[in-house]
């Protein structure tokens, strides 16, 4: 199982969330770095993946509009793929 860490008072930019996902789930050097290519990767991820979002309120008020569309994302990533599971904190 992959678990992913992503605390609102570490990440300061989308970059870095994009760096986390890449890093952790061992994505290919061609990973688009937006949201859709990780909305992709998240739905057709294999094996389980846990996102522990940590200090939700941080994530979103440090990336905006951004952080919220993440957050979306991730929801219904999981929503959509049982094999991701998203723990808020």
């Amino acid at each position: 199982m992959i678990e992913i860490v992503l605390d609102g008072l570490e990440i300061a930019s989308m970059e870095a969330v994009h760096d986390r996902f890449a890093r952790d789930l061992n994505l290919p050097e061609w990973y688009g770095r937006n949201l859709d290519a990780l909305f992709d990767c998240l739905t057709d991820q294999g094996e389980p993946v846990t996102v522990r979002l940590l200090h939700q309120e941080a994530l979103e008020d440090r990336l905006g509009r951004r952080g919220l569309a993440l957050v979306r994302l991730l929801r219904r990533a999981a929503a959509e793929n049982p094999q991701v599971s998203l723990l808020r904190k």
